[in-house]
């Protein structure tokens, strides 16, 4: 099976596999596991921050961040696509009783001006309190879409000016600096948190990382506590973030260049309208014509290619390590033969 759903379904290697069978464990509630520390102080000084607490999802150490920064009633920044607003079940309201102030960015990346436009009069007893902005990079449903670090930067100097938080859902980070061929370390520069996936393109089969300062993390950990997220021999799983780390960052090149690959064979179709922009391991377009999204899905799957409909009129494919180049060859000549 050729799986382009998501970069979540890949399988761990074998020196994955051999890493987490070879993991020296302990508890890690009480912060006795010796691998899942390795992790976090390995993050951490990658990022030049000074902590990092492992987690079981993305989702949790998104909202983890957005309880930490905030109070209820606050209000939270971010773009309209921005995966903690779409994806993560109402957690900004169910666990930070936030309200959210939606920007209409350009694929999901927002500007400093939209910013500071969307930043609530602290004076004015009317509106929810201005408390965080989040950025998503790379945007998932913008296609895979990168910021600029100017512009974060100059984002991050309307943060300052207002006294917010400023926390990054980083889920392909890495994609992004590998496309943008930036350091972990300027982001840590600019964020106050920084989550970041083990389990996406970088291909461990479970756990996220959040990144802060000491305090930011202590507090977080007690927060994972209340959410349900401590876990005891984590080191088993935290191996494969290590192992992900060394071994799986500058490969995710190769995804980009597959993806950037498969868009240039669906835009010489005439039933394929808007492509997004591709920068990294993302492809997301327009089905018109004599196929629905989803009738289209369907007939790739009877080829044994898996995709996902994400709306009655738009597909989309994300690649990853499991797929292989006989694999995009093969889906390359089922594109054409269509």
């Amino acid at each position: 099976m050729m799986d382009y759903r998501s970069d979540t379904v890949t399988r761990p290697t074998p020196g994955m596999l051999q890493a987490m069978m070879n993991a020296e464990t302990g508890d890690d509630v009480f912060g006795e596991d010796p691998t899942v520390n390795f992790l976090q102080t390995k993050a951490a000084a990658l990022f030049n921050m000074e902590a990092a607490l492992f987690c079981p999802s993305g989702t949790m150490t998104n909202q983890i961040a957005i309880r930490c920064h905030t109070q209820p009633g606050n209000e939270v920044i971010c773009d309209t696509l921005s995966h903690i607003y779409q994806f993560e079940g109402g957690g900004i309201a169910s666990n930070a009783g936030c309200s959210v102030k939606l920007l209409q960015g350009n694929n999901g990346r927002v500007t400093a001006g939209m910013v500071q436009k969307g930043v609530n009069n602290p004076h004015d007893i009317h509106k929810a309190v201005s408390t965080l902005v989040s950025l998503e990079n790379t945007v998932n449903f913008g296609g895979g879409t990168c910021y600029d670090f100017a512009d974060i930067q100059a984002i991050k100097e309307v943060c300052v000016t207002h006294q917010l938080a400023f926390h990054l859902d980083g889920a392909r980070l890495f994609n992004a600096l590998v496309a943008k061929k930036e350091t972990p370390a300027q982001y840590g520069q600019v964020f106050d948190s920084i989550s970041i996936c083990l389990s996406k393109g970088l291909g461990a089969p479970v756990g996220s990382l959040l990144l802060g300062t000491q305090a930011f993390i202590t507090k977080s950990r007690r927060v994972r506590k209340a959410m349900g997220g401590g876990m005891r021999q984590a080191g088993i799983l935290a191996a494969a973030g290590v192992y992900a780390l060394d071994n799986h960052v500058n490969r995710l090149a190769t995804d980009h260049l597959h993806a950037q690959q498969l868009a240039k064979a669906w835009g010489e179709k005439d039933f394929v309208g808007e492509i997004l922009p591709v920068e990294t391991n993302i492809v997301i377009f327009e089905v018109k014509g004599r196929y629905t999204a989803a009738e289209l899905a369907s007939l790739l799957k009877e080829k044994n290619i898996h995709v996902i409909a994400i709306s009655p009129t738009h597909i989309r494919m994300v690649l990853h390590l499991d797929i292989q180049l006989h694999m995009i060859e093969e889906t390359l000549a089922v594109i054409q033969a269509l």
